[in-house]
């Protein structure tokens, strides 16, 4: 299991990774369901202006660039902890831990909604209810989870395979060492 530093660093790029998949989402999903690209991150931005922020459709600093800010801070701070408890495993490259990877990202996306959604008080929820149905709200929180493997996947193509090494037995068998 990586270090808390380790985590923090690696979480700080597959946030950035996460952030904007999530983000992409939420622009596609804007404009599909709210007619402007802008109105869901704008509405992250209820945490500084009010819940009239939700309700806010141009871009502005006040409420794009503020919104997008604790969005992504809040999706680096939930991947700092996938990074913790998983990034190793998509790291790896082998199937069976992408897979683990790809339910750990999963599963803090899930984490992440419901501490959203249940446990936060409405100010400081995310606001894209405000103005998107529940199907895009599990669009944006599924690219979320599948943006924190990006990283990792990355690293695994990148490195470099070992090769196995052969290994011959006094049978005079040859086999391969894993």
């Amino acid at each position: 299991m990586k270090t808390w530093g380790q985590a923090l660093a690696d979480g700080l790029v597959s946030g950035s990774i996460a952030s904007m998949a999530s983000t992409a989402m939420l622009t596609v999903r804007g404009v599909r369901e709210a007619d402007t690209p802008y109105a869901p991150t704008n509405a992250t931005s209820q945490w500084v202006h009010g819940e009239q922020a939700a309700y806010h459709d141009e871009p502005s600093v006040r409420h794009t660039a503020v919104g997008y800010v604790i969005h992504h801070a809040s999706v680096t701070l939930w991947a700092v902890i996938y990074e913790k408890c998983f990034g190793e495993h998509a790291e790896r490259g082998d199937p069976a831990d992408i897979a683990k990877a790809a339910a750990g990202g999963a599963a803090v996306a899930a984490m992440a909604c419901f501490v959203d959604y249940r446990l936060t008080p409405r100010r400081l929820r995310p606001g894209f209810e405000k103005r998107l149905s529940r199907a895009s709200l599990f669009m944006t929180y599924a690219s979320f989870g599948a943006g924190l493997l990006v990283r990792g996947l990355t690293k695994a193509a990148a490195s470099p395979r070992r090769p196995k090494a052969s290994i011959h037995d006094p049978n005079g068998q040859t086999g391969v060492r894993p």
